[in-house]
């Protein structure tokens, strides 16, 4: 399959506002990592109680699950940087709540599952900025390797954030992990305010307009929902993974190292394939996309049969490979094939399908296990782990390449420009009947410096693990 070498574009770290979302994103990123394991050994510290430790987890997901469109339609609507900016402050507050009620040493559920829960709403409204704030920040050419630092900082946080967490928990308390959270929150604020990001201004009509017009851009692509059910899909096979792989290794495979070696691979080969992401990228994306979540096949079928460990261990450090290959393309195709007045709820939309997969295998793979024994769900795990394979029946995948015309692309009638870059560009909000479109407007804090050197941009550059998408 051709291909274009994302090396031979410009770098996007050579942008000084793509640095500034780098570094930010980054850092909160490792506090992200941080939290999982921090959480979890502090509220069973706390409670000792696994239900209370579902309950504070549930009001972190469940909030985020309602509310993903509702980000999305504020994120096109108003300066994803102003909305990324404000839920990072939440975020920053919720978790600093957190880390000072585990440090008074008698926290309250109540207090840590509400805190949660605002953590998880606002969370709901940062999501959608991320594809946005990319492409306000990155050309067209760029964007394939900015997403792939992006999902090397994330890889790299998976990676070491357990490590850390522990490291943590066992010195001086799970407290101080959040606290370490709220620091990195604050410090991606300070960033953000900083930023200078394209925007596109939309037209104003009523909120439920809005959702409806990205639902509506969501189902007009026949590349899209396609790919969006088999990604879902895909995910509720991964998650039936996570919760029955381990009871396989520590019974049938050795033991509980056998598990953490697992994961281990795992995060190495996610490293692996962001790498490769960043210097190549597919004629096909979007069938690329779809075909590589076939390789999550063959350990689930290892897993179901019991296989020796070290086939099983490399072949799950293959799948996340093709992992880290497909997110950060996934994300660089929708990026630039989505109009950016759109971009948010598009991808929100995403997100919410991608997510709302993930318990749905949770639950049915221990409930299946219980039934028929661990072999026989894990094996219709490798079944539903090939629906990307499904998507290749659907002519508009196939042919979607990123110079192709995509006419069902348009918005209102208008082609949309990246604007990245722009120089002195004036922020206008077109009107309900305006026929040549929005133009783009640079969201740039007050100071001197509101000049940038204009960068060439391809009029059709190249266009979500759980994954996104």
């Amino acid at each position: 399959m051709p291909s274009a070498h994302a090396s031979d574009r410009p770098h996007p770290l050579r942008h000084r506002d793509f640095r500034l979302l780098f570094t930010g994103r980054a850092l909160s990123l490792l506090g992200d990592a941080v939290v999982p394991t921090a959480l979890s050994l502090a509220v069973l510290r706390a409670t000792g109680s696994t239900a209370a430790l579902a309950l504070v987890l549930g009001c972190a997901m469940l909030p985020k699950l309602l509310l993903l469109p509702v980000g999305g339609v504020l994120a096109d609507r108003f300066r994803a940087r102003t909305v990324a900016l404000t839920t990072d402050l939440v975020r920053c507050a919720s978790q600093l709540l957190v880390g000072l009620q585990l440090l008074g040493g008698d926290p309250s559920l109540a207090v840590l599952a509400t805190a949660e829960a605002v953590g998880g709403a606002a969370s709901a409204f940062a999501m959608p900025c991320l594809y946005p704030l990319v492409t306000g920040t990155v050309d067209a050419a760029g964007r394939q390797r900015a997403n792939a630092l992006v999902a090397t900082a994330e890889s790299a946080g998976r990676l070491g954030g357990p490590a850390l967490a522990g490291l943590l928990v066992l010195t001086v308390g799970p407290g101080w992990a959040f606290l370490l959270d709220a620091a990195t929150f604050a410090l991606s604020a300070c960033l953000l305010a900083l930023l200078r990001v394209t925007h596109v201004p939309l037209a104003a009509r009523s909120f439920l307009a809005d959702l409806a017009e990205g639902w509506t851009q969501v189902v007009s692509r026949a590349w899209y929902w396609p790919s969006l059910l088999a990604h879902a899909v895909h995910n509720v096979a991964i998650s039936m993974l996570l919760v029955l792989g381990p009871a396989v290794a520590v019974e049938r495979l050795g033991g509980e190292g056998v598990w953490v070696a697992v994961v281990q691979a795992g995060g190495v080969g996610l490293l692996i394939g962001n790498a490769l992401s960043s210097r190549v990228y597919p004629h096909r994306p979007v069938l690329t996309v779809n075909l590589l979540g076939l390789l999550f096949c063959l350990p689930l079928a290892l897993f179901a049969a019991a296989a020796p460990a070290p086939v099983t261990i490399a072949s799950y450090g293959v799948a996340m490979a093709g992992l880290g290959y497909l997110n950060p393309t996934w994300q660089t195709t929708v990026q630039n094939a989505i109009p950016p007045t759109a971009l948010a709820r598009v991808t929100s939309y995403d997100w919410l399908l991608s997510l709302a997969a993930m318990p749905v295998g949770y639950a049915l793979g221990p409930w299946a296990a219980s039934q028929w024994g661990t072999a026989a769900p894990l094996t219709a795990a490798a079944v539903l782990a090939s629906a990307g394979a499904a998507t290749a029946a659907v002519p508009a995948v196939r042919r979607f390449t990123p110079d192709g015309p995509r006419p069902e692309d348009a918005t209102d009638g208008a082609d949309i420009a990246d604007a990245t870059d722009a120089t002195d560009v004036a922020d206008v909000t077109p009107g309900p009947s305006s026929s040549a479109g929005p133009r783009p407007d640079q969201d740039t804090p007050p100071g001197p410096d509101k000049h940038r050197t204009p960068h060439p941009h391809p009029a059709d550059g190249p266009p979500t693990g759980a994954t996104p998408g």
